[in-house]
């Protein structure tokens, strides 16, 4: 591996840090809403990743808790950087996010792919969860939640670094 190709991998995992944690801030929100809106609970979606280590009825808890929620959320997170870090890597291989196109086209890729490893490619228990309590309707507001998020934080990043640049 070449000096840039590690420099490259090193910037993408900052990168990826940082757009995938507000990403997974910003669909949590998302998840919150929803789940308030379609159930009157707020925590029961965020809870559904929990089955990743509680079982199938982990996405059947309603209540806020550390063992549920906490747990969710940290897996949630997890999986946000995961897929931030395959963002940050294609939108590189694409060129700066010097305009909406440039930075939305791969999240919306990213986001695409998330959902369809998420639901079709993933064993059962180790889906998400929270398409047990949400209508599909609410699933796409999710995934697009993070994609627009994705690319709402290149963009800031490339203007940012652009200002500093002047």
């Amino acid at each position: 591996m070449d000096r840039s190709t590690k420099r490259n991998w090193g910037q993408s995992i900052r990168e990826g840090l940082v757009s995938g944690t507000i990403a997974s801030i910003a669909s949590t929100i998302a998840l919150s809403i929803l789940g308030k809106a379609e159930l009157g609970k707020t925590a029961a979606p965020i809870n559904g990743p929990s089955q990743w280590i509680w079982g199938r009825h982990a996405p059947y808890q309603d209540r806020f808790s550390l063992r549920y929620t906490i747990v969710g959320y940290a897996i949630h997170h997890a999986a946000s950087v995961f897929w931030a870090l395959w963002y940050e890597k294609l939108r590189q291989r694409m060129g700066p996010a010097e305009r909406v196109a440039g930075a939305l086209a791969p999240a919306v890729i990213t986001a695409a792919a998330a959902y369809a490893v998420d639901f079709h490619f993933t064993p059962k228990r180790l889906t998400p969860g929270f398409e047990h309590r949400l209508s599909q309707r609410s699933l796409l507001m999710v995934y697009g939640t993070f994609a627009l998020e994705l690319a709402a934080t290149a963009l800031v990043g490339h203007y940012k670094s652009s200002d500093k640049h002047r």
